[in-house]
């Protein structure tokens, strides 16, 4: 009591001396003071190792995680350009889904196995016949060099079948992110381009775990990176080395999209892929590797041909920091969540 004088109770009225009130100052800024720092010390993070990996500047990224909580909030509908951002239970989606269900539609799906990618392959796709375009005549496109690398063969449901691409040996996943562009244009030219009105190009590592329906069909479908989604521009790992052909100036981008999942009509589909193997090849051509491979290439194709249907991070999920939360994981992406 003798340390505080101000605690005592009066008698009389009460009289707040100059010392008392230095006192009251001095312990309300104190306990303002330790409240701040405590809240800033939660709120800041270091960052991601995925920047550090595409060598990005450390000030560059953002690490406030309020940033991403407040985002994950957020469920925007529509692109800049007006096209649509897919979110899967919502009205729009449900209207996309009655709108194809009455057209007679043939849809491809294709994925690479190399190497010890192929103890992925039954989960892929036993998970995409419970959930991709259900009630759809879909065709999976295995592209391997291991044929023996779908035995034994799932059982597929009424108007679903099985091809299996045998390409040459590509060791090391490095080395196929270089030449998976090239494999993806021949493939759609001979045979895909003759059978199917759509394909998509998935990443054999992952798993769906909800619907994927009709809703996400369109001319050019990309899909928003789920680490980058709602963060600053100046936090996209876009190449920014000029001698690189997937360079991409400050002015330029709206969205970073994920290489785990993207397609669309196949007459697109292979522009794209041509155009991406053409850069591809010139960068190699003069020594030069984009530090995010074909990723880089892909979203500096994107920003020259915006897409006309951009999939949320519904539909490209992994357990990360730095991923929202999102209404539904449809797709997950293994490899990547063992990464995280």
């Amino acid at each position: 009591m003798v340390l505080f004088p101000f605690c005592k109770k009066p008698a009389g009225p009460v009289r707040v001396s100059k010392i008392q009130l230095v006192l009251y100052c001095f312990l309300l800024s104190l306990i303002i003071y330790l409240l701040h720092g405590r809240k800033t010390g939660v709120d800041v993070k270091s960052p991601h190792p995925l920047f550090h990996a595409l060598g990005m500047d450390r000030g560059k990224v953002m690490t406030d995680m309020n940033v991403i909580k407040a985002a994950a909030l957020q469920t925007p509908l529509e692109t800049p350009w007006g096209d649509p951002i897919v979110w899967g239970d919502n009205r729009k989606s449900a209207m996309r889904r009655a709108e194809f269900a009455q057209q007679e539609i043939h849809t491809g799906l294709l994925a690479f196995v190399v190497g010890t990618y192929a103890r992925f392959v039954h989960r892929f796709l036993s998970s995409a016949e419970t959930h991709f375009l259900p009630g759809q005549m879909v065709t999976y496109y295995i592209l391997t060099d291991n044929p023996n690398s779908v035995d034994p063969p799932i059982q597929l449901g009424p108007k679903r079948e099985l091809k299996v691409v045998p390409i040459a040996e590509l060791p090391g996943w490095d080395r196929l992110a270089r030449r998976r562009m090239p494999l993806l244009a021949d493939a759609i030219r001979n045979p895909i381009g003759r059978e199917v009105d759509y394909i998509f190009c998935a990443d054999i590592d992952q798993e769906f775990m909800a619907p994927v329906g009709e809703e996400i069909l369109g001319d050019l479908v990309a899909t928003l990176h789920p680490e980058l989604y709602g963060m600053p521009r100046n936090a996209f790992p876009y190449e920014t080395e000029e001698v690189s052909s997937a360079c991409v100036e400050d002015d330029e981008g709206d969205y970073y999209y994920t290489s785990e999942l993207y397609g669309g009509l196949v007459s697109e589909m292979h522009k794209l892929a041509r155009a991406c193997s053409l850069l591809i090849l010139q960068d190699h051509a003069n020594g030069v590797v984009a530090k995010g491979l074909e990723e880089s290439y892909l979203n500096r194709y994107l920003i020259d041909h915006r897409p006309t249907c951009v999939l949320s991070p519904e539909y490209s999920w992994w357990d990360s920091g730095l991923a929202p939360d999102v209404p539904v994981q449809r797709i997950v992406s293994l490899g990547r969540q063992y990464e995280a």
